[in-house]
């Protein structure tokens, strides 16, 4: 088993940044595969972002260019840099894992999932 928990959400203003982390337990964290995915209000929840254990990532292009994930294997710990921040990002932030090595976009591959984090950006 392995346990996500996440933090770093908020109210910010267009055009701020927010960082959210996403904290593993339970398995050697660096054999798993990590993304970050996201539900807006009344949407289905999509993929923002994905990485493997080292190097390789890859974003969604609404996201391409202004988030950046990027993982601490020596403290279990993936990250969601988010900059130049746009209404249209207010959702609920998801990490997710899975024992594999490679980059998963897809959500029904995941095992496990936080419990996500309300980002709200205001106009």
């Amino acid at each position: 088993q392995v346990q996500l928990v996440e933090s770093g959400g908020g109210l910010v203003q267009a055009g701020g940044s927010l960082r959210v982390s996403c904290a593993a337990s339970g398995r050697t964290f660096s054999t798993l595969s990590m993304g970050w995915f996201r539900q807006a209000p009344g949407k289905e929840r999509e993929f923002v972002a994905a990485m493997r254990w080292i190097g390789g990532k890859y974003y969604a292009d609404s996201v391409k260019d202004r988030f950046t994930m990027s993982r601490d294997n020596t403290k279990n710990t993936v990250y969601l840099q988010m900059n130049s921040l746009k209404p249209e990002d207010t959702a609920v932030y998801y990490c997710a894992a899975k024992e594999r090595l490679d980059i998963i976009t897809v959500e029904g591959v995941y095992d496990y999932w936080g419990q996500g984090t309300q980002v709200t950006v205001s106009s």
